[in-house]
């Protein structure tokens, strides 16, 4: 099926599929468990809550699918809330189980403490901190479209991929063999977000 994007009902999930679409890549959609198996890469998106994130998955049974293609070797990309959803845990509005498939947790960004509001919307530079097959080409100071208040802190600073500022620094972007997850919404970064995207569908870790 190339690659599937996986709908948790929350989200915009046809946005990233259009935008896979303008870098000729015919992305499905589904929310069918069985149909992960038959992906060759694997996305998963998402906004809001961490929770409610969790219990979407469970609800159509696609969290336990997808932990064990990804934990068999298939390649996936998390954005956003998808990203978050990745760590062991999260502690937006109690503490909630992640899909442990990254070692760390999500929490809520500190840029308050700096005078900054939240969430952080809009346009932000991103900082890579090491190369990558799915960063490279991308000019130095790339920016990329956030929209957030809660963040990841990876437990190795070896899986952080990019950092990004916003009152305090923080992983935007992280890799770890065939996972590699951002913080930004590629699908509406435009030439630099299709960028990630392109070469997401081609990554063979």
């Amino acid at each position: 099926m190339g690659v599937v994007i996986v709908d948790t009902g929350i989200g915009n999930v046809q946005s990233v599929r259009h935008a896979f679409s303008a870098v000729g890549v015919e992305a499905t959609v589904t929310s069918v468990p069985e149909d992960l198996a038959r992906a060759s890469h694997l996305v998963l998106p998402g906004v809001g809550a961490f929770g409610v994130g969790m219990d979407r998955l469970s609800e159509r049974g696609l969290g336990a699918a997808l932990v064990e293609q990804v934990r068999g070797g298939k390649p996936l990309l998390g954005i956003c809330l998808g990203m978050q959803l990745l760590m062991n845990e999260g502690d937006e509005m109690g503490v909630h189980a992640g899909l442990r498939l990254v070692p760390g947790r999500t929490r809520r960004l500190r840029s308050e403490d700096h005078g900054l509001r939240l969430p952080h919307i809009g346009w932000n530079d991103v900082k890579p901190v090491r190369s990558h097959f799915v960063f490279e080409g991308l000019a130095p100071g790339a920016t990329f479209y956030f929209v957030h208040s809660y963040a990841v802190e990876p437990e190795r600073t070896s899986d952080v991929l990019a950092t990004c500022a916003y009152g305090e620094t923080f992983a935007c972007a992280i890799a770890r063999d065939n996972i590699v997850a951002t913080q930004f919404h590629p699908e509406k970064s435009q030439r630099h977000g299709f960028s990630v995207l392109d070469r997401f569908a081609r990554w063979t870790p």
